[in-house]
């Protein structure tokens, strides 16, 4: 495994060539090695709470919807919660289900004046297989990191 240095750079790295307007861009198994060597990084579980009960939770995770079930509604009071419950001088890293809520979150809280944000690539369940279903192919899940069934 690469150092959090050479982790951080290739997150920098990707975000530059994919055109994000946040810090950088992890794999599963680069987020976990950073909440693992680094105390101040923060995870934020950006799932419904319906995913998160009906799918699983990542242990430690902040958990703040960006959408609610059902109907998948935009939180009003994300950036107030996260505000809340995140310290802004430190890094975030966020996860939702295949990596696209948690993009918009990480877009959302580097506008808000959040400077050290990172997208978990592939999410928590990540792609859909062959067979049609997540959480096998790619993610947090399939990766084989620690998780827990509601």
């Amino acid at each position: 495994m690469d150092t959090t240095t050479e982790i951080l750079e290739k997150a920098r790295q990707r975000a530059e060539e994919l055109e994000l307007p946040y810090k950088g861009a992890l794999l599963p198994i680069e987020a976990y090695h950073l909440l693992q060597e680094s105390i101040r990084a923060q995870l934020v579980d950006v799932r419904s709470r319906a995913e998160l009960d009906w799918v699983g939770r990542i242990p430690g995770a902040t958990e703040i919807e960006l959408r609610s079930y059902p109907g998948m509604q935009p939180n009003p009071g994300f950036l107030n919660q996260l505000a809340g419950q995140v310290d802004n001088a430190l890094p975030v890293l966020f996860i939702c289900r295949s990596g696209s809520r948690s993009n918009q979150a990480a877009i959302m809280a580097t506008q808000s004046g959040f400077t050290d944000c990172y997208n978990v690539l592939e999410g928590f369940e990540g792609d859909r297989d062959e067979s049609g279903q997540r959480g096998k192919a790619s993610g947090w899940k399939a990766a084989g990191l620690p998780w827990i069934q509601s």
